[in-house]
């Protein structure tokens, strides 16, 4: 691994003494406790303080090398909560597939780790309005010899694809029609790309973002990324957009949340905050992009 990433793996064996990190301040020695009970929102208020869920995957929410935690959600948050009155944001990390379990068990009270709003996730927790838009590209071989851009492609040409545990582009994938032996499972970005560089797969499904923040840090990589695409489902394009998640009971806090994130979009200040993660205003969500269609696609 370069520049001091760590897998979800790596997180997962260090989690046992690593409890939670202050953004923009040393790492806290400190158990794995649960957030305070009741209100959240005021809870936050009163302490001037609360904790966020990560997952470590750059750039949506990762702990660079020295040891702060930053990307693109984790630092969106910080300004919205500034804006609310919450001066300190601490972190956690966990692997992906448990950021909303841990949320609903209270290990803290917001997931900032650039998470997709699903229908299926809808239905375990609540999600902010949409923060960002991103499309889904490929990791493939320099040059694409087989010329694969999209998932009907990997399909037709019967090649095989790695996609991260418990993300969206699996499912992207089989709504294609790619056949299950044709999907390879793996845990980190990192193997990812090593993956396709060691020819065990030929390419690999990630948001556009993702995979060009991948090649940049390692930028000897024998790989390339395709243009931007939208996933196909039922004949119709699949539009991804991510945002913050909440306990369904914590609406109070959801609310002031979408206030001041609206804010951030609407006058320009997100541009600014998420520049050196990747995003552009063209991964403003459009208009008519809302958390209720997507729960509901």
């Amino acid at each position: 691994m370069k520049h001091g990433e760590w897998s979800r793996r790596d997180f997962f064996r260090r989690s046992a003494v690593l409890g939670a990190v202050a953004i923009g301040g040393p790492v806290l020695l400190s158990a794995c406790t649960s957030t305070s009970s009741g209100d959240a929102l005021q809870a936050a208020k009163s302490a001037k303080k609360i904790k966020i869920g990560i997952a470590n995957e750059s750039p949506y929410g990762f702990t660079d090398q020295g040891g702060r935690v930053t990307g693109e959600a984790p630092e969106v948050a910080r300004a919205v909560f500034k804006a609310m009155g919450i001066d300190t944001v601490e972190a956690e990390a966990v692997s992906f597939d448990q950021l909303i379990p841990a949320l609903n068990a209270k290990k803290y009270d917001v997931v900032a780790a650039g998470m997709n709003i699903t229908q299926k996730r809808c239905g375990q927790a609540a999600f902010s309005l949409p923060d960002y838009s991103a499309l889904t590209a490929l990791l493939v071989p320099k040059g694409n010899p087989q010329q694969v851009l999209k998932f009907e492609d990997i399909k037709a040409k019967k090649v095989k694809v790695a996609v991260l545990s418990a993300a969206v582009e699996k499912g992207y994938a089989t709504d294609s029609g790619v056949p299950e032996d044709q999907i390879t499972t793996l845990d980190s970005q990192d193997n990812l790309l090593r993956a396709v560089t060691d020819g065990r797969v030929y390419c690999a499904a990630l948001t556009d973002i993702s995979l060009k923040d991948l090649l940049k840090k390692n930028p000897g990589a024998a790989a390339e990324v395709t243009q931007g695409f939208d996933p196909v489902k039922d004949g119709k394009p699949v539009i991804s957009a991510g945002g913050f998640v909440f306990r369904t009971g914590d609406a109070p806090l959801r609310d002031a949340f979408n206030a001041e994130l609206k804010k951030l979009h609407e006058g320009g200040e997100w541009v600014k905050i998420v520049a050196p993660f990747g995003f552009t205003e063209a991964n403003l969500p459009k208009p008519d992009v809302t958390t209720e269609k997507l729960c509901a696609a």
